[in-house]
């Protein structure tokens, strides 16, 4: 079958050609609309239940609100783990789900036993709310919100927070990718009414009717229409409270057909919610900070851009003298992080180039193999778009570009001596050159293929691991073997192709420096096999026959006798337990 495809691939070289190409638009494609972040997401697929109780003790929020939820979630299914967090006015609970559950149906599953849950919830104890759809990496943008300089006494804490959460927040949600944004600091503007029990008293009323009173008249009303021909009238009933003069003119009660009002009996201002913390600019002034949550499994590069696109637009509808600035941005951690990879990938290539057109000591040849390293990535990044792998720090940082090379490098040099062995001094034909490159290229290429499937064997045990340590491991192994792969591929296809069509027809007689490397490498390295040394030389020997530099430079050796690195290594195995002996 592997015969087959060779030969195929060597006689259609533009149906092959236009298969590369393809791969090539897919991998560019894929590598710009894959997700890329510094390290992989290892949160599992969970989905929390926050309750809000201000008023209730921590033995009130288990009893009353905690476990009626806990006791509707039990029988929902794929439900691995299922574990709750009492503290004083808050109850979160967690249900944990299997990975392979998708997150919307299990938010669905626990909505609609939510439904059930709050029904044997006391009323006024809270009402249960699923928590946005992020994860532990799902803070990828943190911003402060502060007065430029020389404004600083001129807006309120308040008034920062207020601009927060009525005009950045809320548009802030309209961007592709987040899942929610969060509010800390400042104060949280509020209307109170502050009572005095005294005239409250003196009128006869009780708190009660203050409450009453303030919800009735803070709300519109229908009235249906009046219908008088021609025209229609609709009727509505405006009710709703603006500002505090409003709530001051509010009618609590009549007295005698005289009314009572609000500021009758209380005083009316602005206030603040009651504050569990702060957050100021250079220990100088109080400032507001948001936090944006990334939506599970969108690009975080991607979010954080349209984030930082939206805040330019917002900052035009901002105060001239109010400032957004940035404090925590996780593309920066993602840019140094790719940074890094992409100059490991990089220098890792040339090194191998390098070595490659030194060693061959052909520049067709070594340019050939070479070209196997992007083609085989764009493979590889398109199989991880398509599997949702991201790019990140451990799945692109473990890929070998000796493990990808390695088939590729095979056939290239058993084709060269395949040439080399020719006695005669006419350049080949076309038909002749595709004729030598699936005949060397069928002597080797089951070998090769063995050891490439060999080496997406070992990576089998942690494409098996799950949990935490399969979401850290997986993506390494599943990125290495997307390119094993892919170099497999290429190396029964692209590269006989490629061989046939640009190595030189002429015949090879000229000694390059790879060549005398080789034979003054052989000079030296046999009579280490055949001799006997002293002991001190035996752990030289170890160390030189065990190193990866030998087995580097000898590949060529190797391949011009198929098996005689596996000869030298049997002879040298022998030679060391003779020593031991």
């Amino acid at each position: 079958m592997l015969n087959a495809i060779i030969r195929f691939s060597i006689r259609n070289k533009i149906v092959i050609g236009l298969f590369t190409l393809i791969l090539i638009i897919w991998g560019v494609w894929s590598a710009m609309h894959i997700p890329i972040d510094a390290n992989p997401d290892i949160t599992n697929n969970q989905v929390q239940i926050i309750t809000r109780s201000p008023s209730l003790a921590t033995q009130e929020v288990e009893q009353f609100v905690s476990y009626p939820i806990e006791q509707q979630l039990m029988n929902i299914p794929d439900l691995i783990e299922l574990r709750s967090i009492s503290r004083f006015g808050l109850s979160v609970v967690t249900a944990v789900f299997d990975d392979d559950v998708n997150i919307y149906f299990a938010r669905q599953l626990i909505n609609e036993k939510l439904n059930e849950a709050v029904q044997n919830i006391p009323e006024g104890m809270g009402t249960p709310e699923l928590a946005p759809i992020s994860t532990g990496l799902g803070e990828i943008y943190q911003y402060v919100l502060h007065p430029a300089k020389g404004a600083e006494d001129k807006y309120s804490a308040a008034d920062l927070r207020t601009l927060q959460d009525w005009l950045i927040a809320r548009q802030l949600y309209g961007t592709p990718g987040v899942a929610e944004v969060n509010s800390f600091g400042g104060k949280l503007k509020q209307y109170e009414v502050s009572i005095d029990p005294y005239r409250l008293r003196a009128m006869n009323l009780g708190i009660n009717d203050v409450f009453n009173a303030l919800e009735a008249n803070n709300q519109n009303t229908g009235g249906a229409y009046i219908d008088k021909k021609p025209n229609a009238y609709f009727i509505r009933g405006v009710g709703l409270l603006s500002d505090m003069e409003d709530i001051r003119n509010t009618v609590i009660r009549k007295r005698n057909g005289v009314p009572v009002y609000i500021r009758d009996v209380a005083q009316v201002r602005e206030g603040s919610a009651v504050r569990y913390g702060a957050l100021t600019y250079n220990g100088e002034k109080e400032a507001v900070g948001g936090i944006v949550l990334m939506l599970k499994g969108s690009n975080s590069a991607q979010v954080v851009g349209a984030v930082k696109e939206k805040l330019k637009v917002i900052e035009k509808s901002l105060p001239k003298d109010v400032v957004i600035e940035a404090f925590s941005d996780r593309t920066q951690l993602v840019n140094r992080a790719i940074n890094t990879v992409q100059t490991n990938l990089i220098e890792g290539a040339l090194i191998v180039i390098f070595v490659l057109i030194i060693f061959l000591g052909n520049l067709r040849a070594g340019l050939i193999v070479a070209s196997a390293i992007p083609i085989s990535m764009l493979f590889a990044l398109g199989m991880m778009r398509m599997f949702g792998v991201s790019a990140n720090l451990m799945s692109l940082g473990a890929i070998d570009f000796g493990l990808i090379i390695d088939g590729s490098l095979i056939i290239v040099e058993a084709t060269m001596h395949h040439l080399g062995l020719r006695k005669s001094n006419q350049p080949l034909t076309q038909a002749e050159m595709d004729e030598e490159v699936y005949q060397s290229s069928s002597k080797i290429r089951n070998s090769a293929a063995f050891g490439e499937i060999i080496i997406l064997i070992v990576y089998i045990p942690i494409l098996t691991l799950v949990g935490i340590e399969g979401k850290m491991f997986k993506p390494m192994a599943q990125t290495v073997s997307f390119a094993i792969i892919g170099a497999l591929i290429l190396s029964l296809t692209y590269i006989p192709m490629m061989s046939a069509l640009f190595l030189s027809k002429k015949p090879h007689t000229k000694v390059t420096f790879a060549d005398r490397l080789m034979n003054a490498l052989q000079r030296w390295y046999q009579p280490l096999i055949k001799k006997q040394y002293v002991s001190e030389r035996y752990w030289l020997l170890l160390l030189w026959q065990y190193s990866p530099f030998p087995f580097f430079c000898f590949q060529r050796w190797a391949v011009n006798s198929f098996l005689s690195l596996r000869k030298v290594i049997m002879h040298s195995t022998v030679f060391c337990l003779r020593e031991l002996l």
